[in-house]
């Protein structure tokens, strides 16, 4: 994942700021910028240094991942400090 090697020091030392701009419960727009078996992670709209995280266990039997460069809209619903990301939880998931 080079893109997020690349982005992961600026993401971390902007951390206290998105977690302090996005709490749990906020509503979040943004861009699919890369799919894995375990999830999608999303550019968020207005949050540059931000890194969001549509995991699969989030995700309705039957439904599947957003694909790269598809717009997604969800919640927060957790932030992972260990790894600087926002967890979404999308709406067309719910």
């Amino acid at each position: 994942m080079d893109w997020y090697q690349e982005r992961a020091r600026r993401i971390e030392a902007a951390w206290g700021e998105t977690v302090a701009g996005l709490p749990i419960g906020t509503r979040v727009t943004g861009v699919v910028i890369e799919t894995r078996p375990f999830g999608s992670f999303v550019e968020l709209d207005g949050w540059p240094e931000a890194l969001g995280l549509a995991k699969v266990s989030q995700m309705p039997h039957g439904m599947v991942l957003p694909a790269p460069g598809e717009r997604v809209a969800g919640e927060v619903y957790w932030h992972t400090d260990h790894n600087h990301q926002v967890l979404l939880r999308l709406d067309a998931w719910t």
